[in-house]
């Protein structure tokens, strides 16, 4: 199964998720993101965390939750391969399990800087979920 695609874009990181509902393209967006930093075959789920977030609209939602994430790789130095999301109106929920990032046994991709507001497109219908990462 494909969790995520790279679609192209001139400077930064564009991904598209797919999924059976909303939650399930926020899992595998989330999972496409870390992807990207850090090759997931090498990160185990040995620790988790919670992130919990509200937002004042849908896209608001998706970029805190997006962001939190960004914020446990680049703070605490947690990099993340499983997630369980759940979404309640502007309220989403998300377990992540993965560990701490060893440089010395895991493949570094790519730095992300931040998420972006820039192309977001939430899509309720197929669903599908489209974020631009400022790299």
């Amino acid at each position: 199964m494909v969790r995520y695609e790279i679609l192209d874009h001139t400077a930064d990181l564009l991904i598209r998720a797919d999924g059976k509902d909303l939650a399930e393209c926020c899992e595998n967006l989330a999972y496409g993101m870390f992807d990207q930093m850090v090759a997931l075959k090498d990160v185990r789920p040995l620790t988790a965390r919670t992130v919990d977030v509200t937002g004042t609209d849908p896209e608001d939602a998706l970029y805190s939750f997006l962001s939190e994430l960004l914020y446990l790789e680049d703070g605490e130095g947690l990099v993340f391969c499983d997630f369980k999301v759940t979404i309640d109106g502007l309220h989403i929920r998300c377990t992540a399990r993965g560990e701490p990032l060893d440089r010395s046994r895991m493949e570094i991709r790519d730095e992300i800087k931040a998420v972006t507001f820039h192309a977001m497109e939430i899509d309720r219908q197929t669903p599908r979920l489209t974020v631009l990462f400022d790299v």
